[in-house]
């Protein structure tokens, strides 16, 4: 079967997920069409094709032991100079999603992996573009906001054209209500 390359990510929901991939488009990221909007949990990752049953039933457990939470964008960040992107931060629900990406890549499980840098929630808005336009997006979306409730994340699989699809949506298990905004969830991430 060879091999495929995965990610695993929240999605951003719309409007938000088509404006910021505008935007994105508009500072001359040409990768911005070919990546929905999303908060990474898994990054891009080659297993065998073989492999993707495991994957996903070990997806559905980690979603059937998460819960809803807030999920909220405010302001931008870089990781220039040590990586080329700038990014809208996420300003609520980093400590669920730093929770869901230590799930997703647990050293018993079928996608466990290390990675390059340490885990930091973002929506990445312009990546190897040319420096003047990285400053665009840094300062234009300096004061951007956006919010929803995170209900889950999804499987997605990188296209020989570079384009990445979703394969399956994975919902949370319970069925908590969010906290109303400006309420901060502490503790674990699981159902009890």
């Amino acid at each position: 079967m060879g091999t495929v390359t995965i990610g695993v990510s929240i999605a951003v929901p719309e409007p938000h997920g088509s404006e910021l991939q505008q935007l994105r488009a508009g500072f001359g990221d040409a990768a911005a069409h070919g990546i929905p909007t999303h908060v990474t949990l898994l990054p891009p990752t080659e297993v065998d094709a073989a492999a993707l049953p495991a994957i996903e039933a070990h997806l559905g457990e980690v979603a059937a032991a998460g819960r809803p939470f807030p999920m909220r964008l405010s302001g931008t960040g870089t990781f220039r100079p040590l990586s080329p992107v700038v990014f809208v931060q996420v300003a609520e629900g980093a400590e669920a999603c730093t929770w869901l990406q230590k799930q997703v890549r647990d050293a018993s499980g079928p996608v466990a992996r290390d990675l390059q840098f340490p885990y930091h929630p973002h929506v990445t808005v312009a990546h190897g573009i040319d420096e003047a336009a990285m400053d665009r997006a840094y300062e234009e979306l300096a004061d951007y906001e956006a919010q929803w409730p995170c209900t889950g994340f999804a499987l997605y699989e990188q296209g020989a054209d570079g384009v990445w699809r979703k394969l399956r949506e994975f919902t949370f298990g319970s069925t908590v209500v969010p906290p109303q905004a400006g309420h901060t969830q502490r503790g674990p991430l699981p159902a009890r």
